[in-house]
């Protein structure tokens, strides 16, 4: 019976990992499907902002009380993980408490308490967090954005989380209950706080009936985390895996700085001194695009946000442009990039290699209207806890519209006319520009 058991879950944990380590090469795959862009400079800052930002959460302090909860849940869920090591062993070696007799009686009750507390403050976070969700109704969550799946995916993970920390009281509960009773395989570990408090609930049950609900728990408790593993790939907390290296290459130029094209740029300087193009040396690495159509003419850095999404809305909440009704919403922005990437993933995995589906994300996921709206101004990238840029993803996606397309408000091309010719966003010549300073002079 033990050996059919350690079989039977060395099978669940190699399944599991097979499934996730396939996706999570389909992930990969799909993130460098975007241009080269090489980051390397400053690692000191980079690592530094790994900590900060990804680990230490520091954005989300901005709300100081939601910020406490969300660290609660997010290192409770995964310090109670490292449970797991002793959870794997366990089930391989057909063991129990394996690492009872090396860590002593009193560091182990110790460490199990502190399990346990996390798990209450874990269970506890997740019942407010769905109560903000679904009976508060935060604007940001009820906003047509999260329509469908996404809606969903986030109460999904909430009660898996509520589920998980459940069973894992409950299976220290009857563990406890069965020591008392003085079964063999139940070594003693001292009291636990919290799953104690459970015990009136097991204690009259009998040895067989115990015995049998700790192994259904044990069972479903680790069943339930390989779950969670496999739909990670699928969700929006891959954030959880994502923050780091998204974190580390983020950019360290200032917020709100554009990013010429140099080719482009030097085009513009030989126009002011047309001395210099007479004398330059041509260049081979003139771009054979402008700007970016479809996500394969994005960065892999854009295409990395677009999975690190946590979907909180924060950047949308913070828009100026959505906040005064504009169509523009930096959270779809990103989704949109995000579920466009996908559908170019599962064509090549059914074709080897793209097949031109005849949709692009700019217009069939993502409106000129939407892009018009950007103000360029950062507050999404103010906002966002994991370091996305809804800014460059936009920019590139106009840059291509304006460039490539010729396709500018009418506006826009008045301006656009003005710099070439006048060197202003207006229409005054060079000569004149000063005049105004004259005219306060004289009056």
């Amino acid at each position: 019976m033990q050996i059919a058991q350690q079989i039977a879950f060395l099978l669940l944990a190699a399944i599991s990992i097979f499934l996730f380590s396939k996706q999570v090469v389909k992930i990969k795959r799909n993130i460098f499907l975007g241009r080269a862009l090489a980051i390397n400079d400053n690692p000191k800052q980079r690592w530094m902002n790994v900590l900060l930002l990804a680990l230490g959460q520091k954005k989300m302090f901005k709300n100081v009380p939601v910020a406490i909860m969300h660290l609660i849940i997010y290192a409770g869920f995964i310090i109670i993980n490292a449970e797991m090591l002793e959870i794997v062993l366990d089930g391989l070696l057909g063991t129990h408490r394996l690492f009872l007799p090396f860590l002593g009686k009193g560091f182990y009750g110790f460490l199990i308490n502190f399990f346990e507390l996390l798990a209450v403050g874990v269970l506890l976070v997740c019942v407010v967090f769905l109560v903000r969700r679904n009976i508060l109704k935060l604007k940001r969550f009820v906003s047509k954005d999260l329509d469908g799946w996404p809606r969903s995916d986030a109460n999904y993970i909430l009660v898996t989380e509520i589920v998980l920390m459940s069973l894992f009281l409950g299976m220290n509960a009857i563990d406890q209950v069965l020591q008392v009773k003085g079964d063999e395989h139940y070594h003693a570990t001292g009291n636990f706080f919290f799953s104690g408090l459970l015990i009136p609930i097991f204690e009259n049950m009998s040895i067989t009936t115990l015995v049998f609900l700790e192994r259904t728990f044990w069972w479903l408790h680790i069943a339930g985390i390989f779950a969670f593993l496999n739909y990670l790939p699928f969700s929006k907390h891959l954030h959880i895996v994502l923050a780091f290296p998204n974190a580390y290459y983020s950019p360290l130029s200032p917020q709100g700085k554009m990013h010429n094209m140099p080719a482009i740029q030097q085009e513009v300087l030989y126009a002011m001194d047309p001395s210099a193009a007479a004398n330059a040396v041509l260049s081979n690495d003139a771009p054979k695009k402008f700007g970016a159509k479809d996500v394969m003419d994005l960065t892999w850095k854009n295409l990395m946000d677009s999975y690190s999404c946590t979907e909180c809305g924060r950047c949308t909440a913070e828009c100026p442009a959505n906040i005064t009704g504009k169509l523009l919403s930096p959270r779809t922005i990103v989704m949109k990039t995000r579920d466009r990437l996908e559908e170019v993933g599962k064509n090549i995995d059914v074709n080897k290699q793209f097949v031109d589906d005849g949709k692009t994300l700019l217009r069939d996921y993502i409106s000129e209207e939407e892009l018009r709206a950007c103000t360029t101004c950062n507050a999404c990238v103010e906002a966002c806890p994991v370091s996305i840029s809804p800014v460059d993803i936009i920019v590139e996606l106009r840059r291509y519209l304006i460039m490539e397309e010729s396709a500018a408000p009418q506006e826009w091309t008045g301006t656009f006319s003005n710099i070439e010719t006048n060197f202003a966003p207006w229409k005054f010549s060079p000569d004149e520009r000063d005049k105004w300073a004259e005219e306060m002079a004289t009056s």
